[in-house]
């Protein structure tokens, strides 16, 4: 079934609000929600597209800047089960998008045509980064892939879990989105390491406003 791309963006922002990131971004929910509409132009140039669990359309992203990622985590959940940081991960805000994520500077943005790369599962995320590449696309950095866990919990799926290697902190750990015990669960895993349930999550763009 197509998804009409009006509706979801209402429905993202409505997660949004619903999850209280106004409070935690410092901002009244209605100054909040203004800084989203700018989007919807956006989002419906899109077009909604089939819904599938392993691709979508677009996905409204808050920027680590406003809400940090060790606060939008726990609002993820699956079944219920709220999402989790790794206690291994205790660095995480330290993540920032590398070149080949250019994230756009500001507030929140649209992500377009998201994958989350399981025909990159058994790849190491050096091995996957340059087919990322030549194929046009970009690695999702952390906090995108928080937004993807948040308003498609479904495209997390036992097997079908995702490295986020648009973000880096001068390591070689790569943040990763898994399920543990039920629940979404932020963790990492080395740039040099395959795994045969974790594929690498990639977006065709990154737009503010209208321009798709």
């Amino acid at each position: 079934m197509d998804v009409d791309a009006a509706a979801e963006f209402d429905r993202q922002v409505g997660t949004l609000l619903e999850l209280d990131y106004p409070a935690l971004a410092g901002l009244p929910a209605a100054d909040f929600a203004a800084l989203l509409a700018p989007l919807r132009a956006g989002a419906e140039s899109c077009g909604g597209g089939p819904a599938r669990p392993d691709r979508v359309p677009f996905v409204v992203v808050v920027p680590a800047r406003l809400v940090p990622t060790a606060a939008a985590m726990p609002l993820t959940a699956l079944g219920g089960r709220p999402g989790t940081v790794s206690r291994l991960l205790p660095d995480v805000e330290r993540f920032v998008p590398t070149g080949l994520a250019p994230a756009p500077a500001g507030g929140p943005y649209l992500l377009v045509d998201v994958d989350r790369g399981a025909d990159f599962r058994n790849w190491t995320p050096d091995a996957s980064l340059p087919v990322i590449t030549r194929r046009g696309r970009s690695p999702l950095t952390v906090e995108e892939g928080v937004a993807l866990v948040t308003h498609f919990s479904g495209t997390l799926v036992k097997n079908f879990c995702f490295s986020l290697a648009g973000s880096r902190c001068g390591d070689r750990r790569v943040p990763a989105v898994w399920i543990s015990r039920g629940a979404p669960m932020l963790g990492w895993c080395w740039a040099g390491n395959p795994h045969t349930w974790l594929g690498v999550a990639s977006c065709g763009n990154r737009v503010v406003g209208a321009a798709v």
